[in-house]
């Protein structure tokens, strides 16, 4: 990694320059789990980037000309294209780039990850809500919903009978799952796996990954930012929020 911006960048911030040659630059926020997944990609096969955080609470003008959508990630080259939503980023990075290919060659075997990325979908959103309603009211629904989307899951590993949703080796479509599975303990989710063996391996597995663990951020910054998100506490921008 080139840089991470001190700051996160917020309303009347300047826009910053030009990328330099030879690097990418991602527009990120510290706790966002879709940023993470680009910043995944990017470590795991070497890419020299920077990172600029974006408050996404008090965001940019000139930020929805990187995105109309406000949102991260964000990829900008030094020929000023932009490249947005998370696993597109993904993807254009593994083709973009040489070194370690993340997706699979195989049409057959692509179109596999992308099912279980689909069986994923609904994953974030609920993660998402529930952070949302946390101490406002009862969540036992949504912890119930969690908990059968994580069997479907454990069912794939369990039909595979590989250590990663991809094979017996990390690839893509581990790295897009993980930042969700990273959050459980924070957000005191654990619950959610406990009847998931197989997944519970899985995320365990991950953990060892040295890509995996130069991105971890640990559970005690994670609570923190919860903690902050929660009260709406304008130190929140500090966080990227």
């Amino acid at each position: 990694m080139s840089g991470v911006s001190a700051r996160s960048l917020a309303k009347g911030s300047a826009p910053p320059g030009p990328v330099p040659e030879g690097l990418i630059r991602v527009y990120s926020m510290r706790f966002c789990p879709f940023a993470e997944r680009t910043l995944l990609v990017l470590k795991a096969k070497g890419i020299r980037h920077e990172v600029i955080n974006i408050n996404l609470k008090n965001k940019p003008e000139w930020f929805f000309k990187k995105n109309p959508l406000g949102l991260v990630p964000v990829l900008e080259n030094s020929k000023g294209q932009l490249i947005y939503e998370s696993a597109i980023t993904c993807e254009y990075l593994d083709e973009a780039y040489s070194g370690k290919k993340l997706l699979p060659e195989d049409p057959y075997e692509k179109a596999c990850q992308k099912m279980i990325f689909e069986l994923f979908s609904k994953v974030p959103s609920l993660v998402t809500s529930f952070l949302r309603r946390q101490n406002k009211e009862d969540c036992s629904g949504l912890k119930e919903e969690l908990h059968r989307e994580f069997s479907k899951l454990e069912e794939v590993l369990t039909n595979k009978k590989t250590a990663f949703f991809g094979g017996n080796s990390l690839s893509m479509i581990d790295y897009l799952i993980w930042p969700w599975l990273e959050r459980l303990e924070a957000l005191e989710l654990n619950e959610c796996v406990d009847h998931t063996p197989k997944l519970k391996l899985w995320m365990a597995a991950m953990r060892k990954d040295p890509t995996v663990s130069a991105v971890l951020i640990d559970v005690k910054a994670h609570k923190g930012f919860i903690d902050l998100y929660l009260q709406n506490s304008p130190e929140a921008c500090d966080y990227g929020l």
